[in-house]
């Protein structure tokens, strides 16, 4: 039970002292100006009998239920406790897609990330380290494979920096950013998550979203090159001309938005994108089904539970969730929006716009697999990009593109 719970029912308990009435059902009395005796709230009417002979009636009720109230909100309330935060030092995780064949094989030199791809074998049931360094291709872009594998890439990345920039390298972040699977390493990278239950959960996210995508012929297509009103209104003509649903999935910057939705309707969007709506490009996307969809819905009961089977912690630093744009501290609520992720659209070129326009940014450090987050900054804000020190899991070192 959460600390806001135990203080709220305290204070019902408190209000139940001063309304219930003495022992054998008499009401307390305070007097009434002038003199003359009032009866209490503790006056109960139509109340029932206890084993003590006090009756319990609805005020006292009532008291029950202010307590129950009060916890509700202080919950409610814990769950703003980093509005204010600073972007000073940003670490990003990538999301799927970020997988590439032989990732890993030089960061594993040290020790520690090598533990770590020791431990996720151990509960995934399989060499997590083999599958990404020798592949193959096929096995490692599979949902259920890549997810796992860029977790605990992402994870030993950091401890790659902290091997070579100490602890003080990870403890200057401020806050912890990522592209949808990639919020769980900065779950796990912000303490909220532990290392064995972040293999477990992506290992269950990766199976369930794969089981959804597999059950519906769907498809996800990145558009160059337009808008996200010029975008959205090229989904509702392929929608249209296919009478199929598609929408945009990945909001990641100006002119470069990713959409999902039934086949059809992206061979159809594939099709007229460039000589209807100008488009420089639209290109259909390996991936298993439309993430960021309804068509993902059928995943959502799983990950629940799992959800609920692990422990998530008030992070120690802000967490930026992909779904609203906003950092959470009530594990509770955490919960519901990871949950609510992947069916919803990544908010990304919102989050990337807060950070540009609080000004208080001036470094950071991409742990996983690749280069796509710094790739996108630049092209949100050249400034940005430059000041973006890219930690390449694939490569083993740590580049500094801060010049």
């Amino acid at each position: 039970m959460s600390k806001s719970w135990l203080l709220g029912l305290l204070l019902g308990c408190v209000a139940c002292a001063f309304v219930a009435p003495r022992a054998g059902g008499s009401p307390r009395v305070a007097p009434a100006p002038g003199g003359s005796p009032r009866v209490a709230l503790g006056r109960l009417r139509g109340g029932e009998a206890n084993s003590t002979g006090t009756t319990w009636g609805a005020s006292a009720y009532a008291a029950v239920a202010l307590g129950v109230v009060s916890a509700a909100v202080l919950r409610r309330a814990s769950d703003a406790d980093f509005d204010g935060f600073s972007y000073k030092t940003a670490f990003f995780f990538p999301g799927q897609g970020a997988q590439s064949v032989g990732m890993c094989k030089e960061l594993v030199e040290v020790p520690k990330a090598k533990e770590l791809f020791e431990t996720a074998s151990d509960i995934v049931g399989y060499d997590l380290l083999d599958c990404c360094v020798n592949g193959p291709k096929e096995e490692l872009d599979r949902t259920a494979v890549s997810q796992p594998a860029i977790f605990v890439a992402s994870m030993a990345a950091v401890e790659k920096l902290r091997a070579e920039g100490g602890e003080d390298a990870i403890e200057e972040a401020t806050v912890a950013m990522s592209l949808s699977l990639g919020e769980y390493s900065a779950l796990s990278f912000a303490g909220a998550l532990s290392f064995e239950d972040g293999v477990k959960v992506t290992k269950v996210r990766g199976e369930a979203m794969q089981a959804a995508a597999d059950a519906a012929a769907s498809g996800m297509v990145s558009v160059v090159g337009l808008d996200s009103a010029k975008t959205e209104a090229l989904c509702a003509k392929a929608s249209e001309l296919s009478g199929q649903r598609i929408q945009i999935a990945n909001y990641l910057c100006k002119g470069n938005y990713t959409v999902s939705g039934d086949q059809e309707a992206c061979a159809k969007l594939a099709e007229i994108a460039k000589p209807e709506f100008k488009a420089r490009m639209a290109v259909p996307l390996a991936v298993a089904g439309a993430f960021h969809t309804d068509f993902m819905a059928p995943a959502v009961e799983k990950l629940e539970e799992v959800l609920a089977s692990v422990e998530l912690k008030k992070p120690r630093i802000p967490v930026v969730s992909n779904v609203d744009a906003k950092p959470h501290s009530d594990p509770e609520s955490i919960k519901a929006i990871l949950a609510k992720q992947v069916t919803a659209p990544v908010q990304w070129e919102t989050q990337m716009k807060d950070l540009s326009a609080s000004g208080g940014f001036e470094k950071g450090y991409e742990c996983g697999p690749g280069k796509v987050i710094a790739g996108i900054m630049k092209r949100i804000d050249k400034s940005l990009g430059r000041t973006v020190g890219c930690l390449r899991a694939a490569a083993g070192n740590i580049t500094n593109i801060t010049a």
